[in-house]
């Protein structure tokens, strides 16, 4: 909820403020930090850009370093988390439906409304400089209307607004849980019947928290050592970044490291790690893009002297993962090669793989943490298409993998439909494969049960990770 108002930092217009003219032709200083963020809201909302993908472009153009391009990221991503909050809240404060507030400047109104609420910038900073925004931007009678409408929002703090805006809790627990966390209702609903109503406002609250930095250290290439950090406390590969840019790491710049969540460091060794008799020389990536879990497997691959395929449907996320995948000498050790193909009817011979990998597109419902937009551009009707797929690819997979190879099933979602229904229409479609127990390999993840015997689900609340879900198949002999 919101900080106190006597820990408000002080942060007005910083050096490299751009100035603006108004349509009165009286001259404006916008704060860059705040201009970035803004125009972070209009690609998210014009363009269909995504959050983390466009606010490196935005941070170069505006020249940020430093704390201002933290204000600037903390400022867009926060915002887009909590929309669904202040949006309750600004409706409550505007004399008009939001729907009749023109776009851009409700993208500023709800920049506002983030600092007033859940950043330390006292009431005067955020106010005035998010007016000029819309003066500069749009004219100054707009100006007027945010000047009136952030003055409301003011009077009170973030767990004020949420006690007036939101039903009683008891009677709309949905609802409730939809305006005072800033989830959609139909994706409340979703992932309380993954996580159970006892859990449900934890997960929501870790859902809108800041993710930290994860990198990693792909073996044989980099050390964890050489990483700055705090170790991970799960994978051994893993650290926490202190803050920067991960790409002025060393390791992280030369390729040698990534920048990968704990939850997908795990996927990629829950794979490599499972017990298999025989031979273990080919393993497939199956949905390798963009390429993180691809860079951590070819290197775990080249280790124990086997080889990845990493295929990807898309030639454009293929190209993605071959650049993570090659150094200035080649092919990173434990590569065989980068594929564009379909995974449901992939190019390759029946049985010839040892381990495959199917991390399965899928709602991203576990990492709306790090990918803020996902929450108000997913449907209800995406579910179906998707679980469709992800049978698919796992079918595909089995038929890849020689008898007695490993198949992980994985997706960054907790939703009942792509986790535990996915096993279970698998296990009753095939009669070739058994489920394999992975929970020996994550005796030291508490709590990290699945919802069908064997499987895995990791949550951000209980673990800090993203939500990944992981099961694996085991094809007969």
């Amino acid at each position: 909820m919101a900080e106190p108002r006597s820990r408000a930092r002080q942060r007005g217009a910083p050096a490299g403020a751009v100035p603006a003219a108004t349509p009165a032709n009286r001259r404006i200083v916008l704060d860059p930090a705040r201009a970035a963020a803004l125009d972070v809201l209009k690609a998210v909302r014009v363009d269909r850009a995504y959050t983390n993908l466009v606010l490196p472009a935005v941070i170069k153009h505006y020249h940020l370093e430093g704390r201002d391009a933290a204000f600037a990221t903390e400022l867009a991503s926060g915002t887009i988390r909590r929309r669904g909050t202040y949006d309750a809240i600004l409706a409550a404060c505007t004399d008009r439906p939001l729907s009749k507030v023109e776009a851009k400047v409700l993208d500023a109104l709800r920049v506002g409304t983030h600092q007033l609420l859940s950043m330390r910038v006292p009431d005067h900073a955020a106010i005035s400089t998010t007016v000029d925004l819309v003066r500069a931007r749009v004219n100054s009678g707009a100006g007027n209307f945010a000047n009136a409408v952030l003055r409301s929002v003011s009077e009170r703090d973030l767990e004020e607004w949420v006690e007036k805006v939101t039903p009683d809790v008891r009677t709309a627990p949905t609802r409730y849980a939809a305006i005072a966390f800033s989830h959609p209702e139909w994706m409340v609903d979703e992932l309380a019947d993954a996580v159970g109503r006892d859990e449900l406002h934890d997960l929501l609250a870790a859902d809108n928290d800041n993710p930290r930095v994860t990198l990693v250290a792909r073996p044989g290439r980099s050390t964890r050592e050489e990483l700055p950090g705090e170790p991970t406390l799960y994978s051994p590969y893993g650290v926490v970044l202190e803050g920067g840019d991960p790409s002025a790491v060393p390791a992280v710049a030369e390729g040698r490291a990534g920048v990968q969540d704990e939850g997908s460091q795990l996927v990629a060794l829950a794979l490599a790690e499972a017990p298999l008799a025989g031979r273990d020389e080919l393993w497939l990536d199956l949905c390798a893009g963009p390429g993180g879990k691809a860079g951590l497997l070819a290197a775990l691959a080249a280790q124990g002297g086997a080889l990845l395929v990493a295929n990807e449907r898309l030639p454009a996320r293929a190209g993605l993962v071959r650049r993570t995948l090659t150094t200035d000498d080649g092919p990173a050790p434990g590569v065989a090669g980068v594929v564009a193909g379909d995974g449901t009817i992939a190019p390759y011979r029946a049985g010839i793989f040892d381990r495959v990998l199917v991390d399965a597109p899928c709602t991203g419902l576990g990492a709306l943490r790090r990918r803020p937009e996902a929450r108000w551009r997913r449907r209800p009707d995406d579910l179906l298409p998707l679980v469709i797929m992800q049978r698919q690819l796992v079918r595909a997979a089995i038929d890849l993998v020689r008898p007695g190879g490993v198949v992980l099933y994985a997706t960054c979602s907790p939703v009942i439909s792509e986790t535990s229904s996915v096993v279970t229409s698998v296990n009753g479609a095939r009669t070739d494969v058994e489920l394999d127990d992975l929970r020996p390999q994550f005796a030291a993840v508490p709590r990290s049960d699945g919802p069908v015997a064997g499987t895995i689900q990791l949550w951000p609340h209980r673990h800090g990770t993203d939500a990944m879900f992981m099961a694996l198949f085991r094809r007969k002999s």
